[in-house]
């Protein structure tokens, strides 16, 4: 495949946008739906006393610790397991946890085959691959249990919102902090006043990624596929392309048409509840202050992006600023030692007090010790089930998602502004209400995302 030219990127990105809206808006996408794809009834909850039959597309690596995590609440039986690498040596262990479930290659089939018989599903395969499996388990009626970010697009995460109030489904992203200390502790904390009237924000991750020292001109040559690999199902709504290894368990991360950087890794982790207490909601403007090695094809070496959130009712304005790259350390806060310094975390600036919080639920210290003394800090609840458990509990009617889709997606689209803004390097204006990118044509064509390959494009009309 031949390098592009930025000038070629940009027509390619605005001719997909004019491509997508089309479809959608002439309703052809939707002319040859299989039978698979008919809309469901809504979900009825699992017998409260019942085990959640539970699917699990995507088994290996972090796959693996999902559903191992999920099958050890006692709450849910596995009855499908589904990989585009099945008996790869990074799915053996999942296959011989659970010898009774039936095994596919391709989601579609799962559902073709189990759909009356299984009550929720969990994704765990790459980003760019979470929305077509968590729209057509939603569209049948079944639980959607998603990593995080929720899905590769703006768009896609659009759609997948939209698709939980449709189909009245329990869903839950996996950032899994949003059921531990920090959760309790930031809403305690900001319903108490202890956190209030924040201006600004600092979120950073400084360990190494795996894009970190690679150095790309195009995508990866073509190798031979592996004859027991499923790479078009591993493609997925992606645009066609060669098979290469490289791409492959955890790689994909580096490669904006798969994933979505370190941003949309760690950002779930790091600013969730802020982003949901704080009452965030989508940024007005997006700058890629520094971006080191920008590239076409690869996340760069490291990246400083500044997100500007409007006034909220009588909340300011805030600024956060997310830092990531091994060297591309952020400001730290006045008297704090650099001895101190979390390799991944988050500083918030707030009326008399600031806060320091590192990530995955960790709960937040107030930096000026000595005032702490005088506060009148509230009872902080202990969590009444970990994220695993709570999913399931909601599958069963018995507990609300804390990070439902409602919650999680315009998180993960910010996170998606953000890799937009990596993309294109250069700063943007986003307007929250008709959700398009006002000033920046190649950036408001990539809200949308690449075209669908045309036998993904049914997706988009569930």
């Amino acid at each position: 495949m031949k390098h592009i030219k930025p000038e070629q990127a940009a027509a390619r990105a605005w001719n997909r946008r004019a491509f997508l809206k089309g479809v959608l808006a002439s309703g052809t996408v939707g002319l040859l739906l299989p039978g698979r794809l008919r809309a469901a009834s809504p979900a009825v909850p699992a017998a409260a006393n019942d085990k959640v039959k539970l699917a699990c597309v995507g088994i290996g690596n972090r796959g693996a610790d999902v559903i191992r995590a999920l099958q050890k609440t006692g709450l849910a039986n596995v009855v499908a397991l589904c990989d585009t690498q099945l008996g790869a040596k990074h799915t053996l262990g999942v296959l011989d946890d659970f010898p009774d479930a039936r095994q596919f290659q391709d989601f579609r089939k799962l559902f073709d085959a189990m759909a009356g018989q299984i009550d929720a599903v969990a994704v765990c395969t790459p980003d760019h691959s979470h929305f077509p499996i968590a729209m057509l388990a939603m569209s049948l009626g079944k639980h959607v249990y998603v990593e995080k970010p929720m899905a590769h697009s703006f768009r896609q995460i659009e759609l997948m919102m939209a698709g939980e109030q449709k189909y009245k489904v329990a869903c839950q992203m996996g950032n899994q902090g949003h059921s531990e200390s920090n959760y309790f502790q930031f809403k305690a904390w900001t319903e108490a006043g202890i956190i209030k009237n924040v201006t600004k924000i600092t979120a950073f991750m400084n360990s190494s990624r795996r894009w970190h020292g690679l150095t790309v001109s195009d995508y990866l040559p073509e190798q031979p596929l592996p004859e027991t690999f499923d790479w078009d199902c591993w493609l997925a709504t992606a645009q066609k392309h060669p098979f290469n290894r490289g791409y492959l368990n955890g790689d994909w991360r580096a490669w904006f048409d798969f994933g979505n950087g370190a941003i949309g890794d760690w950002g779930a982790h790091i600013f969730d509840t802020a982003h949901e207490f704080l009452q965030l909601g989508l940024p007005t403007e997006v700058n890629p202050v520094q971006l080191e090695a920008h590239n076409l094809f690869i996340f760069p070496q490291a990246s400083t992006v500044a997100f500007k959130f409007p006034k909220r009712g009588s909340r300011p304005p805030v600024e956060l600023t997310w830092y990531d790259g091994k060297k591309n350390l952020p400001p730290l806060p006045p008297n704090f030692s650099t001895q101190s310094r979390p390799s991944a975390g988050i500083f918030i600036y707030g009326e008399g007090l600031n806060f320091k919080g590192t990530s995955h639920g960790a709960p937040l210290e107030i930096l000026e010790a000595e005032k702490t003394e005088a506060l009148k800090l509230p009872d902080v609840p202990a969590s009444p089930s970990n994220h695993f458990a709570n999913f399931l509990r909601a599958c069963r009617g018995q507990e609300s998602c804390r990070s439902n889709f409602a919650v999680a997606g315009p998180l993960s689209q910010t996170m998606a502004l953000g890799v937009i803004a990596q993309r294109v390097n250069a700063p943007f204006n986003f307007d929250p209400v008709t959700r398009r990118i006002t000033n920046h044509m190649v950036a408001d064509a990539l809200l949308d995302g690449a075209p669908p390959r045309k036998e993904w494009e049914q997706f988009y009309r569930l």
